[in-house]
């Protein structure tokens, strides 16, 4: 297998006229919330929108490449991840806009939270449910995150994004194909910034609902833990978290990872999990309540790389 380097130097030639940043043998560990997984083997940070357009039509097509948000939901495997992991910068990727008419343009790189705080601002509801997802907004696009009974597909116009190839899109809600924690959109795409819309509403309204929000989540979700936020998804009609308390796994442990005793649809890197830990607590957790109550959980936590 190849190194980071040697991969780096084997394309230098392919990416000298690259503004953003190349780093060889990456730690993603220190990218992701779980604090865990091996090394990415280049790590590039695109400049803006322009400079990610260059770098995938000089990459050769047979490079992997994967993207990473802030790593809130996102377990990356011990082994590391090959080729090309982008992860887009606030610099590049970190507007939020007042478009008018009731919308907001919002880079793929800002936090769910501050998209909410741009929203408060502009005295718009229907965002406050951002408020209490510790993510960033290209995540949000590609998993249709929601919470407290809204979805990003309840907010979203367009969507801008640019292919393997280099070549920009624009995509309308309904090219998104949204489900519950899901779009159809091809994986290559890569998401840069949308459009969102909501409603005019009162400030002081607006206010007590995020505050609602952030009180839930502060009560309910282990916030100062190193975790991924949900493990699995709701499967229809029934809660993962009930799931898995009936099937006697709240607080269950494996290694350094540990199903949470304050909210146990969560996992905890308790200090010296691996990511073989977290990953092999949550398969065990869902073959457990496979057994007892024959319902499959399907994991919502991205899991990449090489194990």
């Amino acid at each position: 297998m190849m190194s980071g380097e040697a991969l780096l130097k084997k394309l230098e030639h392919n990416l000298e006229v690259v503004r953003g940043r190349l780093t060889p043998d990456a730690l993603m560990s220190k990218l992701t919330w779980f604090q865990v997984g091996g090394p990415a083997d280049i790590l590039f940070q695109p400049a803006d929108e322009d400079d990610l357009v260059l770098f995938l039509r000089q990459l050769p097509q047979d490079i992997p490449v994967m993207v990473v948000g802030v790593g809130s939901n996102l377990l990356v495997r011990d082994g590391g991840v090959e080729g090309v992991v982008i992860r887009l910068t606030a610099k590049g990727f970190g507007m939020v806009e007042d478009l008018g008419n009731n919308q907001l343009l919002a880079g793929a790189a800002i936090p769910d939270k501050r998209l909410g705080a741009k929203a408060l601002e502009a005295g718009l509801g229907g965002f406050e449910f951002y408020h209490g997802i510790p993510g960033g907004i290209g995540g949000a696009l590609r998993m249709n995150a929601g919470a407290n009974g809204t979805e990003t597909t309840n907010r979203v116009i367009e969507v801008h994004a640019v292919d393997r190839m280099g070549e920009k899109h624009v995509l309308s809600h309904a090219d998104m194909g949204y489900t519950y924690r899901h779009s159809s959109v091809g994986k290559d795409m890569i998401f840069t910034k949308a459009v969102f819309e909501g409603f005019p509403d009162d400030r002081k309204a607006i206010q007590k609902r995020m505050d609602e929000v952030q009180h839930h989540r502060e009560t309910v979700q282990p916030v100062k833990e190193k975790t991924g936020g949900s493990t699995f998804k709701n499967p229809d009609g029934y809660s993962s978290w009930k799931l898995v308390d009936e099937a006697g796994l709240r607080g269950f442990k494996l290694g350094g990872a540990q199903m949470s005793e304050m909210h146990c649809n969560f996992m905890i890197n308790t200090g010296d999990a691996t990511a073989s830990d977290l990953e092999n607590l949550g398969e065990h957790v869902r073959a457990q309540v496979l057994e007892k109550t024959g319902i499959t959980l399907e994991w919502e936590i991205k899991r990449i790389g090489r194990h």
